[in-house]
């Protein structure tokens, strides 16, 4: 069995230092990159898994802790030994509190630093073991599309052949059809899964906000701009963006998201750096696109960057024969969730059920399930479907 080399990080403004560790660590096989600032070494942790990072704490262009907390903002999951010939225990405390594994103060001795990085590596194995255990827990609980009605095995059929491809996704549909939950499946299809699922809701933000939600923004860039802000672009880097709601989007925000898409590179508010990003992008909308377009409210050369694989999710009134099965799942769910008995429903009210007009799709039915559990009594029958599912 192969044993692949541990990837370690030294970040210090002192060539000789990076040098006397580099020496150290790769005698110990270790595979080491060096960087002289905390930009460059920034630039580094965002390319490459790393597992183990060296920081000084005194360095021009951006110090030991500024370091430190821009790694946290980027969700760098790793563990960082920091470095200084100048601290002091306060300065100590205050790594130590911003998430830093160890401080050890120069000149560094051998013995400490092999000990030191031993022990972080182990740990650090240990907490992804965990992380990949919890993530086999979540795969069990992995929310499911429900239903075996012709209209809604298209969507499962095409989410199967597409998931696990870089293409966008253009996803359909009326409110409450469950759009978000097929996005979500796509994700979780996929060879991204293991990185993050990021959702922006276009319509829920106000315009003015929008850039600055989904590319971030510097420090200084606008009256309320306090600190620097990473987007969701930024967030979702190596996994999925979810843009939601995305015919509701300004035109200045579309043009940069076409361009983002073009090039994939995005720029901060208030700032000039191009920052490489990998992401998946899907889209979802309750608009006819081609009627916004239309209208001047949408770009028609967005609609046709977004819209490389569309999916179009039925109605709850297009696909009742699912009725029953997702009836049951919100039955189990909801009881489950209220620590209830699982309660039992007549054919009956089955019956009653596909009955109605659901304009509020798959959301009202879960709603309208929910009120006959708490309302009725030990059975779900036809007349209490009639008494309590039309309540406006």
């Amino acid at each position: 069995m192969v044993k692949i080399m541990k990837k370690i990080l030294i970040i210090d403004d002192e060539k000789a230092i990076r040098s006397t560790l580099k020496e150290i660590l790769e005698f110990e096989k270790y595979s080491v990159d060096d960087a002289e600032n905390g930009l460059k070494g920034i630039e580094l942790a965002r390319q490459n898994d790393y597992d183990l990072i060296f920081c000084d704490i005194k360095m021009p262009k951006m110090d030991g802790l500024n370091f430190l907390e821009k790694i946290k903002s980027y969700e760098i999951k790793c563990p960082i030994i920091m470095i200084s010939g100048h601290g002091s225990i306060d300065t100590a405390v205050k790594a130590l509190k911003e998430g830093a594994y160890d401080y050890i103060q120069k000149p560094l001795d051998l013995n400490r630093i092999l000990t030191s990085v031993r022990n972080a590596i182990e740990t650090n194995i240990i907490k992804k073991e965990n992380i990949s255990l919890k993530s086999k827990i979540k795969k069990k609980e992995k929310t499911t599309i429900i239903g075996e009605s012709n209209e809604i095995k298209i969507v499962k059929e095409i989410i199967d052949k597409v998931a696990n491809t870089d293409a966008r996704v253009l996803i359909t549909g009326s409110n409450g059809v469950g759009k978000e939950l097929v996005a979500k499946q796509l994700h979780q299809n996929s060879n991204r899964n293991k990185n993050r699922f990021v959702e922006i809701n276009c319509a829920a933000i106000p315009s003015e906000l929008i850039e600055s939600e989904l590319f971030g923004h510097e420090k200084g860039s606008f009256t309320s701009a306090n600190k620097q802000k990473i987007g969701k672009f930024e967030l979702a880097n190596q996994g999925t963006l979810f843009l939601d709601e995305v015919g509701d989007m300004s035109l200045s925000a579309q043009a940069k998201v076409l361009r983002a898409l073009q090039e994939n590179k995005i720029t901060r508010v208030g700032g000039d750096k191009a920052i490489i990003v990998n992401t998946r992008i899907i889209a979802a909308t309750n608009k006819n696109l081609k009627e916004e377009i239309k209208n001047g409210n949408f770009r028609e050369d967005l609609y046709h960057r977004l819209n490389v694989i569309p999916i179009h999710v039925p109605s709850l009134n297009e696909r009742k024969t699912d009725i029953p099965l997702l009836t049951d799942y919100f039955i189990e769910e909801i009881c489950k969730e209220q620590g209830r008995q699982k309660k039992e429903i007549l054919k009956n009210a089955y019956k009653e059920l596909t009955k109605i007009n659901w304009t509020g799709n798959i959301r009202e039915l879960r709603n309208v399930i929910e009120r006959l559990i708490i309302l009725t009594d030990n059975k779900i029958e036809a007349k209490d479907v009639l008494k309590y599912g039309n309540i406006n």
